[in-house]
């Protein structure tokens, strides 16, 4: 099902109708960082919840900003990492992991999309070290997930693994807590 927005764009953008978000665009460019009454949610955030990267690089093109910050006070980069797989994803990959491993790829190419939508935001200049309501930087949330593709790209457009959360809890301490011990010597390395 997925959330409901009251403003047509960001729903448009959280179903990847890049008709209708284009639509929407040329009637009027300030509906680009329009904020749903619901949540807070820019189109950009709406898409980066659900991971589309084509509708992502239209927003971005258009002057999309990048450091808006919804209600939860969170950026587009705090969903594009906190993005995990749904369950289709998860049944498809078991369906297909024993077909010629295209399950395995499936799961690959789904992680370079992810890869691919957090790198275009850094590029952009989304500010890596936002903290939403929680205290948290995406670099926390990596770290809860255990995603070892994205913290060393946080980590290189310098993301800090020493700044605390609401719960006095940094980075570093997260992967120490979880026993990620490559995560650790990653983030130990950066500070």
């Amino acid at each position: 099902m997925g959330i409901l927005y009251s403003e047509p764009i960001c729903q448009a953008a959280y179903q990847n109708d890049l008709g209708q978000v284009w639509r929407w665009v040329k009637e009027d460019r300030s509906f680009i960082n329009v904020q749903d009454g619901f949540n807070g949610d820019t189109p950009l955030i709406c898409a980066c919840r659900r991971g589309h990267l084509r509708m992502v690089s239209f927003l971005l093109r258009r002057n999309a900003d990048v450091n808006l910050k919804n209600q939860k006070e969170r950026t587009c980069l705090h969903y594009a990492v906190k993005k995990r797989f749904t369950f289709f994803d998860y049944l498809l990959i078991i369906l297909l992991m024993p077909v010629l491993l295209i399950g395995y790829f499936l799961m690959v190419s789904k992680t370079k999309q992810n890869e691919a939508l957090v790198r275009m935001l850094l590029e952009a200049g989304v500010e890596v070290n936002a903290t939403d309501c929680y205290g948290c930087t995406a670099l926390h949330y990596a770290c809860e997930m255990k995603n070892q593709t994205l913290i060393p790209l946080l980590l290189k457009a310098h993301a800090d693994p020493r700044i605390k959360n609401k719960h006095g809890e940094s980075s570093l301490d997260i992967a120490r807590r979880l026993k990620f011990s490559q995560i650790e010597l990653m983030l130990r390395k950066a500070t």
